[in-house]
């Protein structure tokens, strides 16, 4: 008997979701998994509840792939995918022991996104981040590390750079990580979020705006807007203005791209009428979640986009997309290899939960992003959402794994 492929590469919240998604599909089909092997790849052998790589606590944040995986009979591997020849359809993955290569008959590319890193002189040697666990865990380190160094205005200062969604998030939560660090030491806490653009949240709109600059005042966050880094050292860097802030912390959230193996695609330009990616360079996929123009590939998550309210508006990376878009590729990729009806996403609601720290949250609805919630409120729908909505059932029990992964739109999270 030949057995058929599914291959999902990355388990992050698309990739999870595809892989029970498919498991899903043929559990429903009543396909025997002797016929159709899905098999996922990822770096790590967990799923890193990502967006939460910015608190305090990261003890939660890693879920066990096998864990969700082998109740269901998904089979992984843990590598480095290096490598996709979609005409031969085969991928290379790098593992401990060696190359391996993967042939597929069909293909779900979930790699995700990963932080933009400019070539800017001492990002890589001093700049941290919270865009994996790893470095989250090394941030925290290095925090928790400040209070056995001497009292100086570097080491009680920190500077976060990017003030979207991520470095707020980032800078709101240093109070808190710092307070019983530097307290017996006397040294008085400096927080800084800089960003290029004239405003901090410049794309949270002008009803969310004021919100997070009053939580910011609040927790006596400063701020830098329409400036430039131009170098970061051991004890600070340098802007564009001139001025050098003492810092011997910088994190770095300015910006986010699609995995670069995007690339290895016939893709190009910014439309997806035409099939090309877009300028973070995503996949574009069509309604079922297939890459236009590639046969027997599908996308999902941070490496695709679609209009995803079926208008005028693009799918975001976030995992309020990144889960329905795996499930639906689930679904579809499975339906597709075995001739069945496929199922179309189309999402037409859209909510912003924006964690700000001790002084609570704010919670917006639409894409112009009016504040319904905010404070304490906005906070208990946040940690709703970040310690229980976008985790997959830790039980191990097979059926609530498979009944998670439905193709169905879930409603807004309740406030």
């Amino acid at each position: 008997m030949t057995v058929q492929r599914i291959l999902v590469l990355g388990g992050g919240f698309a990739g999870l979701w595809s892989a029970i998604g498919s498991a899903r599909r043929l559990d429903q089909l009543g396909i025997d998994p002797n016929q159709v092997e899905i098999l996922l790849v990822n770096r790590d052998p967990y799923h890193n509840i990502r967006v939460r790589n910015y608190e305090a606590d990261l003890s939660a944040v890693q879920v066990p792939l096998a864990d969700v995986l082998e109740p269901i009979g998904v089979k992984w591997i843990e590598g480095e995918v290096v490598k996709i020849d979609w005409q031969a359809q085969s991928v290379q993955v790098q593992q401990a022991a060696g190359v391996v290569a993967l042939t597929y008959d069909r293909l779900v590319f979930a790699l995700g996104s990963q932080l933009y890193r400019p070539d800017l002189p001492g990002l890589a040697e001093f700049g941290f981040s919270v865009d994996t666990y790893p470095e989250a865990i090394k941030l925290n380190a290095h925090l928790q590390g400040l209070g056995d160094r001497p009292a100086s205005p570097s080491n009680s200062t920190v500077l976060v750079v990017g003030a979207g969604l991520t470095g707020i998030e980032a800078a709101a939560e240093i109070p808190t990580k710092l307070q019983s660090v530097l307290e017996p030491s006397g040294q008085p806490l400096r927080v800084i979020l800089a960003d290029h653009n004239p405003l901090i949240g410049s794309d949270l709109g002008d009803s969310a705006r004021p919100v997070i600059a009053e939580a910011l005042k609040a927790m006596q966050i400063e701020t830098r807007t329409g400036v430039s880094i131009v170098s970061i050292d051991a004890i600070g860097a340098t802007l564009d203005t001139g001025e050098v802030i003492p810092a011997a912390t910088v994190i770095w959230t300015a910006g986010m791209r699609a995995n670069p193996l995007t690339q290895q695609f016939p893709l190009e330009g910014d439309s997806l009428r035409d099939g090309k990616a877009d300028r973070w360079g995503r996949l574009p996929v069509n309604p079922f979640m297939q890459v236009v123009g590639v046969p027997n590939v599908f996308a999902a998550g941070d490496s695709a986009w679609l209009m995803i309210d079926g208008k005028s508006h693009a799918s975001v990376m976030s995992c309020q997309h990144g889960r329905p878009m795996g499930r639906f590729a689930g679904y579809n990729v499975v339906s597709d290899l075995l001739g069945e009806p496929m199922l179309t996403l189309q999402i037409d609601w859209y909510v912003t939960v924006l964690d700000l720290g001790s002084w609570g949250a704010v919670y917006t609805e639409g894409w112009d992003r009016q504040v319904v919630a905010t404070g304490q409120t906005a906070k208990q729908t946040k940690q709703i959402i970040n310690c229980d909505r976008i985790y997959p059932p830790l039980t191990r029990d097979r059926q609530a794994i498979l009944d998670a992964a439905a193709p169905v739109i879930q409603t807004p999270p309740k406030r």
